[in-house]
């Protein structure tokens, strides 16, 4: 304002002794003054260090012993982390003619400004030494108060990906590309870590902003190139589903493992929506099954995943592993209407798959003799036999298959068990007092928990042959 001031009066003055030309020039310096230092106050109040920059030193550069403004583009270098030109001018203030309170926030800076190239130089060293964590926090302290540092920035945002901490990278990498022009780094390295967390879409977002800096970019053009492919196929396997077009889906889907196959998230992706596909398809229950299980081994709480390998058990007809997984999904989502009526479908299907029956099992007509039954069972055998499959899943699965195989034979071949296998088709009828049929079979009747009732007799028609039971057949 004094020099405003001073500039404003000698103007003047000279304008009434008639020397326009000399008057014109301090009418100029008092606006270009002016304008400059409230430009430079606005552009700091928006936080535009570098615009305010520019007009402070043009007032520096009009009147060197401009204290405050000397002050003011000392403060914005150290928070820019240029701490040589920080300490430049401090120092040439505090040689100047500064007041009491100009001079302690100049003694100040100086000495905060020293303690930064203490701690700077000791994070670079840490770093080096790969104790990332210790770089970090001493970086920490550097940018409280270098907040417009972006080499700061950019090593620290190292640390985190170092210690796995990608979200903090983000931030300050993010940061780092405002901070510094055309800075097609912070861009590329912005795309790769969202590209390997698997958002393409954000991949592809700063990828753009890189090329965008410099087109002809070797890493940035050939990230773009894998991400665009990508998305592209991932939006065609989703199409395909919506169409109900599930082989062909699956198909893109492994497409999408052979294009990317060390992301881990992308193939987690593929598999997820290849179980999906797989079980909607309703022919590959068994691979579903075990598509669906590679996924939930690296995710347990994926209830998408657990929703489709209970429906693939219950079409493999493994209902108590699908009411397993219906009951984990319902404890990450309870209110989900498929888990409710999946949960009760296994369940009831479950009741009903416990009455057997051993001619369904081993495809024999009733009236099959032992011949016939033991040549069905030698049949099935040798395909259900497990040392015949090398999948777990599957291996697992011969072995309930071969146990139930083996047990309809035993009852079959049995003629004191041969009945029991029909326990489904029993039609038990309360009759008043009737002599007691010796000839029934009662092998089968003593195996019976529920056969004693109040009433004195019971009688039982099993496929058009009528029986009488004793009460006492327990």
């Amino acid at each position: 304002q004094t020099d405003l001031n001073s500039h404003m009066l000698m103007g003047k003055k000279l304008l009434d002794a008639g020397q326009l030309a000399d008057a014109l020039s301090h009418f100029h310096a008092a606006v270009g003054n002016l304008t400059q230092n409230l430009r430079a106050i606005v552009f700091l109040a928006m936080r535009k260090s570098k615009s305010a920059l520019p007009d402070l030193s043009r007032a520096i550069e009009l009147k060197p012993d401009f204290t405050s403004a000397r002050l003011q583009r000392g403060n914005l270098h150290l928070k820019q982390g240029r701490l040589d030109e920080a300490k430049r001018d401090l120092k040439k203030l505090l040689k100047s003619n500064p007041s009491a309170e100009e001079m302690r926030e100049a003694q100040s800076l100086l000495t905060k400004s020293d303690e930064i190239v203490r701690l700077v130089a000791q994070a670079r060293v840490s770093f080096w030494r790969r104790d990332y964590e210790t770089a970090a926090a001493q970086l920490n302290t550097v940018i409280e108060t270098c907040v417009w540092d972006a080499t700061s920035r950019e090593i620290r945002a190292e640390c985190f990906i170092q210690m796995e901490e990608m979200g903090k990278a983000i931030g300050d990498l993010k940061a780092a590309s405002k901070l510094k022009s055309d800075n097609t780094q912070a861009f590329y390295q912005l795309a790769t870590i969202y590209y390997n967390l698997g958002d393409h879409e954000m991949s592809l977002i700063e990828v753009r902003e890189c090329l965008k800096l410099d087109p002809d970019h070797k890493h940035c053009y050939s990230h773009y190139q894998q991400a665009k492919k990508l998305k592209n196929h991932i939006q065609s396997a989703e199409e395909l589903i919506r169409e109900q077009r599930y082989t062909d889906a699956v198909r893109k889907y492994e497409a999408v493992m052979k294009i990317e196959p060390n992301v881990r998230h992308f193939s987690l992706l593929a598999k997820e929506r290849m179980c999906h596909a797989l079980v909607q398809q309703g022919q590959q229950a068994g691979r579903a099954v075990s598509v669906c299980g590679e996924v939930l081994q690296a995710d347990p709480e994926n209830v998408s995943v657990l929703k489709d390998r209970a429906e693939a058990y219950v079409q493999e007809e493994e209902y108590e592993e699908a009411i397993k997984d219906y009951e984990t999904a319902a404890k990450h989502s309870e209110n989900d209407p498929r888990i409710k009526e999946g949960l009760k479908r296994a369940q009831r299907l479950l009741k009903e798959s416990q009455k057997r029956d051993y001619y369904e099992i081993l495809g024999v007509k009733r009236t099959a003799q032992k011949n016939d039954i033991m040549k069905a069972y030698r049949r099935l055998a040798q395909q259900l036999h497990p040392d015949m499959f090398q999948d777990p899943y599957k291996k697992k699965k011969a072995e309930k298959k071969f146990i139930e195989i083996a047990l309809a034979k035993e009852v079959l071949t049995d003629p004191g068990k041969r009945f029991c296998g029909l326990e489904s088709q029993w039609e038990v009828v309360v009759v008043a007092s009737h002599p007691v049929n010796t000839r029934a079979q009662r092998g089968c009747w003593e195996q019976l928990t529920t056969c004693c009732f109040e009433q004195p007799e019971t009688f039982i028609i099993l496929q058009g042959i009528s029986f009488v039971v004793p009460t006492a057949c327990n």
